[in-house]
């Protein structure tokens, strides 16, 4: 048996896919405009991306972008824990400590190597993580890494969370609670009350990855645990800048000890160069445009509304909350395939999604820079397909 078997059989299945709908994953984009992008020399709806805000190719967001290129040049060339900490760094974490309520926050590189690096350093062998079984995979990898028992609980379900607290309830070490605020395969929201209360009763730190309700959701766009007003009951929180706050990068929040200890200890933050001026620079613009105007995070909800609404009238299986995420899903992988390129070729872009990331889907997500056009042009690209991929029994399995 060769190390490279695997890959061979992966490969043969991807030319399957490339044959019947060329490549659904990694299309190159020639360049991004207000209206989308433009991928195969063609324009298309960007309804693929993270940008909730709409602030990625914001005037005062890009130029902030440029004068710390200009100033400080395109890389620090190093870690922060030596020559790479700049002022802007600094800076950055103290206004996500304000706006999210935390003594302390530390800001990574991306938003992978935060989640990396605070559960790797903050949990041992002797501890127990319980996760949510839908956490983002970089949560699921840092706790591995740590050494820590790693334990489950069914999606979103207080009781099941407690079953498993109970179960570890008498361990040597301690117990961490994992969950997502937003879940970005999904489009739902964590109920955080109820969890955290569970948590608490069996007195287990808690975690919140609020990579896609930062800056979006709660009072002001301060995340997932302000909208439920657990922000002081839960311990640490994680972002990341990719989504809301159009950059690069990610940070944790917690008490200024917690948050100094990783400082020192999360092999992610000490053996990885420093988030570039320019990403940093524009992660701070956002944020304080993101403090200045409530408003984007509203508006992208209310589009993937409206956007659900009208999929859903057209016979789709459409699932998500109230955020700016929205799934439409289908039988298997080949019909997720077929249905991307009819949109794409319809002048729409969508993200495919397939096991093992989630069940069969196509990912949509809506920004506060999409226009009644934009949604109408989705829309109308999903109608001229539908007799293509809605099957009416759907509803009788």
């Amino acid at each position: 048996m060769s190390l490279f078997d695997k890959c061979r059989a992966f490969r043969a299945y991807a030319e399957t896919v490339r044959q019947a709908v060329g490549d659904p994953f990694y299309p190159p984009v020639q360049r991004y405009t207000a209206e989308g992008a433009v991928m195969g020399n063609e324009p298309r709806a960007m309804f693929g991306g993270n940008n909730y805000l709409g602030l990625a190719r914001d005037a005062r967001v890009v130029a902030a972008g440029v004068q710390a290129l200009e100033r400080y040049g395109t890389s620090s060339t190093g870690s922060r824990s030596m020559n790479g900490n700049l002022a802007l760094h600094e800076t950055l974490e103290a206004e996500l400590a304000d706006f999210f309520g935390k003594p302390a926050a530390l800001v990574f590189a991306t938003g992978y190597q935060t989640n990396l690096g605070v559960l790797s350093s903050m949990c041992r062998a002797q501890d127990t993580v319980v996760v949510d079984e839908y956490v983002h995979a970089s949560l699921l990898d840092g706790a591995r890494l740590s050494g820590a028992r790693v334990r489950s609980f069914l999606h979103s379900d207080p009781r099941d969370l407690a079953r498993v607290l109970e179960a570890h309830s008498d361990t040597a070490g301690n117990l961490l609670v994992v969950v997502d605020g937003v879940y970005s395969m999904e489009g739902d929201i964590a109920p955080l009350p109820e969890l955290v209360a569970v948590a608490r009763r069996q007195g287990a730190t808690v975690l919140v990855d609020d990579a896609h309700g930062a800056g979006v959701l709660g009072r002001e766009g301060r995340g997932t645990c302000s909208l439920h007003g657990v922000a002081t009951d839960v311990d640490l929180i994680t972002v990341t800048f990719s989504k809301a706050f159009a950059s690069v990068g990610g940070a944790v929040l917690g008490d200024a000890e917690a948050v100094d200890y990783m400082r020192y200890t999360a092999r992610s933050q000490l053996y990885s160069a420093a988030s570039t001026p320019a990403d940093t620079a524009a992660a701070l613009a956002a944020l304080r445009i993101a403090r200045t105007e409530p408003w984007r995070g509203e508006h992208a909800v209310a589009h993937a509304r409206r956007l659900a609404s009208g999929l859903a009238g057209m016979g789709y299986r459409v699932v998500g909350g109230a955020t700016p995420i929205r799934c439409v899903r289908f039988r298997d992988d080949l019909q997720v395939f077929k249905a991307w390129r009819a949109v794409m070729d319809a002048g729409v872009y969508t993200n495919p999604v397939v096991p093992p990331v989630a069940s069969p889907r196509l990912r949509l997500s809506c920004t506060a820079a999409h226009t009644e056009q934009d949604l109408t042009r989705a829309l109308d690209a999903f109608e001229r397909v539908a007799a293509a991929f809605v099957d009416p029994r759907e509803d009788e399995r």
